[in-house]
């Protein structure tokens, strides 16, 4: 049997397919099922986090597992395998082992040396074991897998290249403010009460914030965490429970938000944070210009220019004309570009892309229309040189199909924002807050996407490669061990052949010495089974070696031929001590 690992996380799929493709507990129950019950596979774990879903196989033939498990990763998550296959990864034998020790210290993490996936492992590996189906292979794996984890965290400095992602989402809410400074006095409302819904709620504790608001679905959880947080000796912050039906009430009241449940759907939308802030900031309501567009961006009074005035922002048309007047009979139709902010309408710009045809006529149509007049200090342009520079565009056109944008465009200069009053930090996947909120005024948000893009251009610590180094060290022991741990049984059964062997030649010894005393016959025993021990030591011993080492998964095969092995021997023995193991392992890790 080999080890196999088909996933996808935030390093291979967007974040709009890792939200689609989340298991919530019962189909991470029924994926484990599944897995064990198809061919291919004796063994399956499932590890499922905000960024990541892995389903990790102990299967026999590579090909049929990887379709196998591709299949169920597909049907259990509701994306078609068609759309799911280009986002997946595979790993296989020693490379699946050295993915999960990565991910295990906090390598292929989106805040790389966070600590909390050695928690999300182990909750992996206690659901698999209470499902019973985790065998020898993923209990070995798994509990291997922790302690690499924690030992690259005691050994290194791996902490300081990242915080847990709580920490880092805070930092990202605080703007690259001290987060303690920018958490003092205030009021956080957090919403859910698993593990990293806790842990928000206490690094805010921990941060100053004046009050903890948690509301939670089951109203019990939400209990027990509040008066975790009251009763914390080394936080002084008032903590309260409300059920999920007084969350509307508690925005008004909230400067933070935190926000991880399990829901499937959306827990706040844009309309009821928009509520919440209305009269915090300004008149409250959402920022309709950035929902709409720079078209929304004009001042009070103004409007976009009707389609076919062909009205330039400050009035003047591309002949530098002013007036309804001016785009008379004119075949060009220019609304399109008033529309774009941060051009010209001069020049290029106010034909950019125009066929060609339409540009002659507009040349024929400049050459018999009455001369431009002057208004004001405004100087007009020559009819005559206007109409050349048109017919040579045309002509540019009509050899590349277009007429090119050589112009820069002026940056469009936006309105700033006023300083956020609601902070919303949504750390669940799927998402727990409409992705809307992000135009709304006077509110930050800040979610798992926001996270990828700025957790891309964080520094990697010196540390890291020491880490690397230890992942690499233990990767080699663990394939090393379960290489050794292959042949036992091969062993175990030669020694007990030749234990039968002795048995069966002292009962011959017996038959033809029927006077023979006990002491003699114990001694002549020990002597035979001595003279056995020493002749098997060194080639036991020897073929260990040499199975341990890479390519050594033919010793045992090799051995079973040379004394002429039963199979079914061999494979009971390991039947035996994978039942023994399993037994031991069924509790929590």
């Amino acid at each position: 049997m080999s080890l196999l690992v088909v996933g996808l996380s935030h390093r291979s799929a967007p974040v709009s397919v890792l939200e689609r493709a989340a298991l919530h507990a019962d189909a991470q129950v029924k994926l484990l099922q599944d897995t064990v019950a198809a061919e291919p596979a004796t063994e399956a774990a499932v590890l499922a986090t905000c960024n990541r879903i892995e389903l990790y196989a102990d299967v026999d033939k590579f090909h049929a597992g990887v379709a196998e498990l591709s299949t169920l990763l597909a049907q259990h998550s509701g994306v078609g395998l068609e759309e799911l296959t280009p986002y997946l990864y595979v790993h296989y034998e020693d490379r699946a082992v050295h993915h999960l020790f990565s991910v295990a210290c906090g390598l292929d993490s989106m805040v790389v040396g966070e600590g909390q996936i050695l928690g999300q492992i182990k909750d992996s590996l206690a659901k698999a074991q209470d499902l019973h189906t985790a065998g020898r292979l993923l209990n070995d794996l798994f509990q291997q897998a922790l302690r690499v984890g924690k030992r690259a965290h005691s050994e290194t400095g791996i902490d300081r290249a990242g915080q847990s992602l709580v920490t880092f989402g805070l930092e990202q809410l605080a703007l690259g403010a001290d987060v303690q400074e920018w958490a003092r006095g205030k009021k956080a409302l957090v919403i859910g009460a698993g593990s990293m819904s806790s842990l928000a709620a206490a690094t805010l504790a921990r941060a100053g914030v004046a009050e903890v608001v948690v509301a939670n679905r089951t109203g019990e959880r939400a209990e027990r965490l509040a008066q975790i947080l009251a009763d914390g000796d080394d936080t002084d912050v008032l903590a309260r429970a409300v059920p999920m039906d007084s969350v509307p009430g508690e925005l008004t009241r909230a400067d933070v938000v935190v926000s991880c449940t399990g829901a499937t759907g959306l827990v706040l939308t844009a309309g009821t944070v928009a509520t919440a802030v209305r009269g915090r900031v300004g008149d409250g309501t959402p920022d309709l210009a950035a929902d709409l567009g720079p078209d929304a961006r004009l001042g009070a009074g103004e409007a976009t220019p009707p389609r076919g005035s062909g009205a330039a922002p400050g009035g003047t048309n591309a002949r530098g004309l002013t007036g309804a007047a001016a785009d008379e009979n004119c075949p060009l139709d220019l609304p399109a570009v008033p529309a774009t902010p941060g051009f010209s309408l001069l020049g290029e710009a106010a034909v950019a892309g125009m066929p060609a045809a339409e540009l002659e006529q507009h040349a024929a149509w400049v050459d018999n229309a009455p001369g431009p007049q002057a208004t004001g200090s405004a100087t007009a342009l020559d009819p005559a040189e206007e109409a050349e520079a048109i017919a040579a565009l045309a002509a540019l056109a009509a050899t590349v199909g277009r007429i090119p944008e050589r112009r820069k465009p002026e940056p469009v200069v936006e309105a700033p924002r006023p300083a956020p009053v609601l902070f919303v930090l949504d750390l669940a996947m799927p998402r727990d807050v409409d992705a809307a909120v992000h135009r709304l005024t006077g509110v930050r948000l800040v979610d798992i996407e926001s996270l990828a893009d700025a957790s891309a251009d964080a520094p990697m610590a010196a540390d890291v490669d020491q880490v690397r180094r230890i992942v690499a060290d233990e990767v080699a022991a663990f394939g090393a061990a379960l290489r050794a741990a292959h042949i036992t049984p091969t062993v175990v059964a030669l020694r007990t052949m030749a234990a039968d062997v002795v048995a069966g030649e002292i009962a011959r010894l017996e038959g033809r010495l029927p006077g023979l005393d006990d002491k003699h016959r114990a001694e002549i025993t020990q002597t035979v089974k001595r003279v056995v021990d020493k002749l098997l030591h060194a080639p036991t011993v020897r073929v260990k070696q040499l199975a341990a080492e890479p390519g050594g998964a033919g010793y045992a095969d090799a051995l079973r031929t040379l004394f002429d092995l039963d199979q079914e021997t061999v494979a009971a023995v390991s039947r035996a001590d994978n039942d023994s193991e399993n037994s031991k392992n069924r509790g929590p890790a």
